[in-house]
């Protein structure tokens, strides 16, 4: 699947397999997943060089912007 796509399988049964609590864990966890990989990215644009930036249309600017968020703030949640 490609940078920014969402993609949806619905599998028959999964909807109602597990206890509430099997659930939240696995909810908890991808969503700590998720930030983590957030941040993961930011980290990877602030290093790379001003070629390869210009390279991708961006600036330092661009990429200090970005890397400001907050790890909870996620573009693909908008």
């Amino acid at each position: 699947m490609m940078k920014g796509q969402k993609g949806y399988v619905w599998v028959r049964g999964s909807v109602h397999s597990g206890s509430l609590g099997t659930r939240l864990i696995s909810m908890i966890k991808r969503q700590l997943l998720r930030w983590y990989e957030l941040h993961r990215q930011r980290q990877q644009l602030m290093a790379l060089s001003d070629a390869a930036l210009k390279d991708l249309g961006l600036s330092r600017a661009d990429i200090q912007q970005e890397a400001e968020q907050p790890f909870w703030n996620d573009p693909m949640k908008r």
